[in-house]
C-alpha cells in the first residue's frame, strides 16, 4: 500500500490547486445539498457541519475542499472528511513445508484485513501466495461403471498399486479413495423391462453385472492406500441404456458429502472423473418427469446416492460453485471422443483440467500426474461473496518479479514459489447496509483472506440529526449536519417560507453568479431558493438547477452511448464501459484471436478493439502479419528462456511475458496433431538440435511439447582415441621397421651381387698355380681284381 499512498496524495493535491480556479472546484459544481452527497461527488470533497460559518464564509459553499473549509472559519471537528483506509487484522507469515508443522500451514498472506472506503476513493492492498512443499493430497477416483468402461476396470485393477506410488512420490501424506456412477435409476436411463433387468442389466447380452444405482461411494478416503486396490478389484460394471452418463450427479455427491468422502480440511483435494461418454445437465432429468431443481445437498445413505431418482441433475454453475467452496480440483480424464465436451466444461469451471484417456485407461498414472503437475504450477485468486457496488481489480507479480496488469492468476510455478497480487477496492456505489465481508482464496485452496468493507457512504454528523429542530422555524425541518432539511411543502435555509407564501423579493441567493440567470433560467426563486422545473425529457436539480440528466455528450444519437447515466452534466458509465461519453468498451473477448491470444499477442486491446502495437501487423484482432516472426521463431526463445534458463528473454527476465504464458511439458517423441499444432527445430548454443511442438487445444490453452533429449553432436570417444593413436604408433613402427628390413636385405643383396661378380673376375681363379705341387700322391694299381 506504502507504494501507492503518494500518488494518491498527489492526485489530490494536484486537484485541489487545479480545480479552485474562480471560487469554482468539483465540490461547488454540484449544488448539492446535504453531507452525503457531497462525499458521494469526489473524494477530495469535505462537509462542514459547522451552524454559524461564520460572516467571512457567505459565499463559500459547505461542500468545498478541506482547505477552503479552514480558511472560510469551519472548525477541524465540524468538518466531515473520509478517506479511504485499511487496517491488517491478521497477518501470520508463510509455511514452507507442510510436513512436520505442528500449526496450521499458511498459503496466503495477509489473513484477514478491514477495509474503510469510500465511494470513488480507491484503495491498495497486496496478497501473497506460496504454495507449500510436501502438501498432503486427498485423491478420489470417480469411474463410470457402464458396461463400456469394462476394459478400463481391468486396467485399472492392475494399476492400483502402480497408481498408489506415483502420486505418492508427489507428497508423503496421501489418502486415497474410489467412488463409482452409471446413471439415473428410471427409465429411459436404464432397462427397467425385465425386472430382471434391474437387478442384472445385461441379462440380454448373458452376462452377469452389478444392479443399477447412480452413485456409490466405494471406498472413503484413506492413508491405507493398498485397500484402494482391493476394492476396485471387488467391482463390477453395470448397464445403462442412453448414451449419457449421470456423472454430474456423481461428481456433485463426493463434492459435497464431505464427512462420508473424508476430504480433509488441511489437504489438496484432487477429485479424477474418469468417463468415455458424454454426462446429462440440467433439465434432462424432464425426461422422466424430475422437475425438482439438484440442490447441491448431500444424499448419501450407507454410501449410495438415495435421490438419484428424485433429483434433476445438476448445472455447470452449481457445480463450479461447489467445487470452489469445498476446495476441490477437478480432472476431467475422458477419452479423445468426448473431450470437445468437457474442454468446454473446464471452461466454465474454474480449476479443472482435462486429459485425454487412451480407449483402457492404461495411461491413467501418467495423465493424474501431469494434470496434478498442472494444477500445482498456478495460483489463480477467486473472489467470493463481493458485493455489486464493490470493484476490484488485480494485477499479478509473478516469477522473476514480473508485472503482469489485468490478471489474478502466475503459471509456471515451482513448489515453493512466492507470487504476489496487488488489489484495488474501489466502491462505486453506496450499499444499504453499513458493511459486508468477503473472501479472497487462491483457488484450490482452503487458505483464505477474509475482507470486511465498511462503508464510509454516510457523515457521522447525520447520527446526531434533530427532527423538527428550533431551528428550522419552529421545528419546519430536521437540522442534519448544519443545514436544515425541511418539511414537505417548506422551502428557505430555515425553511421559514412555505410555496403559498412565495414573493419574489431577494434573488441574489437564487443566481450562481452576479451576471447569471435566476436559476439558471430553468426554475423559480421561492424564500431564496431554486424550486428547478419539471422537463418532459428529463430532470433537473441543483441548488441553481444547475444539474440535469439530459445535457451529457451524444454518442451514436444516444446519451453517453446508451452505456451510462446522465447525472449534472456528466456520464457514469455502466459496469463494461469507460470513457468521457461512455462509448469505450471494457470488454477484452472482442480481441481474442483464433489462437485465444489477446490480439494475436500483437497489441493491445482498447476499447474493445485491437491496437495493433507489433511493426507489420493488421488485422481486426492483429493476426495478420507478413513481416512478423512465425510461431516457431517466437516460441524458441521462450523455450530457451523457461526451459533453459538462457537467451535474450532470460536476460530481459521476460520468461512469462504475454508471448511467453505457455506451458512447456516434456515428451520422449512429439504427438501427431492433425491441426492447431506447428512442428519446430532449432540449433542452440551448444549446437544442438532442439525439436519442439506448439499446440493449441479447443479451449485455447497453448502448450510446448518438448522432447527432452535434444540431438546433440557425439563428443569423441576417448578409448577409441586412445586406441586409434597406440594402434597408429605400433603400426608405424611396424611399417618403419620392415620398410628398414627390406632397405638392409636390398642393400645386402646387391652387396653380395657385387662381390660374386667381383671374385668372378678375379685372375687368380681362372687356373691352378703351376708352381704348386700337393703334398700327396696316388698311384693306381692295375692288376688288382678282387672284393674287398
Amino acid at each position: 500500500m506504502g507504494m501507492f499512498l503518494p500518488h494518491i496524495w498527489t492526485v489530490l493535491a494536484v486537484l485541489t490547486v487545479l480545480c479552485t480556479v474562480s471560487g469554482s472546484n468539483i465540490c461547488t459544481s454540484r449544488g448539492v445539498g446535504t453531507c452525503k452527497e457531497c462525499l458521494s461527488i469526489h473524494p477530495s470533497c469535505s462537509w462542514c457541519s459547522q451552524k454559524d460559518l461564520g460572516p467571512s464564509s457567505s459565499s463559500v459553499s459547505r461542500c468545498n475542499l478541506k482547505s477552503i473549509l479552514r480558511q472560510s472559519g469551519c472548525k477541524a471537528e465540524f468538518i466531515e472528511s473520509l478517506v479511504s483506509s485499511y487496517v491488517v487484522e491478521e497477518n501470520r507469515p508463510l509455511s514452507d513445508r507442510a510436513q512436520g508443522m505442528t500449526g496450521d500451514i499458511t498459503q496466503i498472506r495477509p489473513q484477514r484485513i478491514r477495509l474503510t472506503l469510500r465511494p470513488d476513493d480507491p484503495i491498495y492492498f497486496t496478497v501473497t501466495v506460496r504454495q507449500v512443499a510436501d502438501y498432503p493430497v486427498d485423491l478420489y477416483y470417480l469411474m463410470d461403471l457402464s458396461y463400456s468402461m469394462k476394459d478400463d476396470l481391468n486396467i485399472l485393477r492392475s494399476l492400483g498399486s502402480a497408481l498408489a506410488d506415483a502420486v505418492g512420490r508427489t507428497t508423503s501424506n496421501l489418502h486415497m479413495g474410489f467412488g463409482a456412477f452409471v446413471d439415473k435409476t428410471l427409465s429411459p436411463y436404464m432397462y427397467m423391462f425385465p425386472d430382471q433387468a434391474i437387478s442384472n442389466p445385461c441379462l440380454g447380452i448373458n452376462n452377469t453385472c452389478s444392479p443399477q444405482f447412480g452413485y456409490k461411494n466405494v471406498l472413503s478416503l484413506t492413508d491405507q492406500v493398498n485397500r484402494f486396490t482391493e476394492e476396485v478389484r471387488k467391482q463390477q460394471v453395470s448397464r445403462n441404456r442412453d448414451s449419457p452418463e449421470g456423472g454430474l450427479d456423481a461428481i456433485m455427491q463426493a463434492v459435497v458429502c464431505k464427512d462420508i468422502v473424508g476430504w480433509r480440511p488441511d489437504a489438496s483435494h484432487l477429485l479424477v472423473f474418469t468417463t468415455d461418454a458424454t454426462s446429462h445437465s440440467a433439465l434432462d432429468g424432464r425426461i422422466s418427469g424430475l422437475v425438482q431443481p439438484n440442490e447441491g445437498k448431500c444424499y448419501v445413505n450407507n454410501d449410495i446416492y438415495t435421490k438419484t431418482a428424485v433429483l434433476d441433475y445438476p448445472s455447470i454453475g452449481l457445480l463450479a460453485d461447489k467445487l470452489i467452496e469445498n476446495n476441490i480440483n477437478l480432472i476431467f480424464a475422458v477419452t479423445e471422443n468426448v473431450k470437445p465436451l468437457y474442454l468446454n466444461y473446464s471452461k466454465l469451471i474454474p480449476g479443472t483440467d482435462v486429459g485425454t484417456l487412451s480407449y483402457n485407461s492404461s495411461n491413467v498414472i501418467q495423465l493424474i500426474l501431469d494434470a496434478y503437475a498442472n494444477i500445482r504450477s498456478k495460483a489463480e485468486l477467486v473472489v467470493l461473496g463481493v458485493p455489486d457496488e464493490l470493484s476490484l481489480s488485480f494485477n499479478a507479480t509473478c516469477l522473476n518479479g514480473e508485472l503482469i496488469p489485468g490478471v489474478k492468476s502466475c503459471s509456471g510455478l515451482k513448489i515453493g514459489d512466492t507470487v504476489s497480487f496487488s488489489v484495488e477496492a474501489k466502491l462505486r456505489g453506496c450499499p444499504k447496509v453499513k458493511s459486508h465481508t468477503f473472501s479472497i482464496k487462491p483457488l484450490g485452496f482452503k487458505d483464505t483472506l477474509q475482507v470486511t468493507v465498511d462503508f464510509a457512504c454516510n457523515c457521522s454528523c447525520q447520527d446526531s440529526a434533530q427532527p423538527a429542530s428550533p431551528a428550522c422555524h419552529n421545528g419546519n425541518g430536521t437540522l442534519e449536519c448544519g443545514v436544515c432539511l425541511c418539511d414537505p411543502g417548506r422551502l428557505g435555509p430555515q425553511c421559514e417560507c412555505t410555496e403559498a407564501d412565495y414573493k419574489p423579493t431577494d434573488t441574489a441567493s437564487c443566481k450562481q453568479s452576479p451576471d447569471a440567470d435566476i436559476c439558471n433560467g430553468r426554475g423559480d426563486c421561492l424564500c431564496g431558493q431554486c424550486s428547478c422545473h419539471s422537463k418532459d425529457f428529463g430532470k433537473v436539480w441543483g441548488k441553481y438547477c444547475e444539474c440535469d440528466d439530459f445535457s451529457c455528450i451524444l454518442s451514436k444519437g444516444q446519451l453517453c452511448s446508451g452505456h451510462g447515466d446522465c447525472v449534472c452534466g456528466f456520464c457514469q458509465c455502466h459496469p463494461g464501459w469507460s470513457g468521457e461519453s461512455c462509448n469505450c468498451s471494457t470488454r477484452t473477448d472482442t480481441c481474442m484471436a483464433s489462437t485465444e491470444l489477446l490480439c494475436s499477442g500483437r497489441g493491445e486491446c482498447l476499447c474493445g478493439a485491437c491496437s495493433c502495437s507489433l511493426p507489420g501487423a493488421y488485422g481486426a484482432t492483429c493476426e495478420k502479419c507478413p513481416t512478423c516472426p512465425d510461431s516457431c521463431t517466437l516460441k524458441k526463445d521462450c523455450v530457451e528462456c523457461k526451459h533453459y534458463k538462457r537467451g535474450p528473454l532470460f536476460e530481459k527476465k521476460g520468461c512469462n511475458s504475454a508471448i511467453c504464458r505457455d506451458e512447456i511439458q516434456l515428451v520422449d517423441e512429439l504427438a501427431f496433431h492433425e491441426k492447431s499444432s506447428v512442428n519446430c527445430s532449432y540449433k542452440d548454443e551448444n549446437d544442438c538440435i532442439n525439436h519442439f511442438q506448439y499446440y493449441e487445444d479447443i479451449s485455447g490453452k497453448s502448450i510446448l511439447y518438448l522432447v527432452k533429449e535434444p540431438e546433440c553432436p557425439k563428443g569423441p570417444d576417448i578409448l577409441v582415441v586412445v586406441a586409434s593413436v597406440v594402434g597408429s604408433i605400433f603400426l608405424l613402427g611396424l611399417a618403419a621397421l620392415l620398410v628398414w628390413k627390406l632397405l638392409i636385405t636390398i642393400h645386402d643383396r646387391r652387396e653380395f651381387a657385387k662381390f660374386e661378380e667381383e671374385r668372378a673376375k678375379a685372375k687368380w681363379e681362372a687356373a691352378n698355380n703351376p708352381l704348386y705341387k700337393g703334398a700327396t700322391t696316388t698311384f693306381t694299381n692295375v692288376a688288382y681284381r678282387g672284393n674287398t
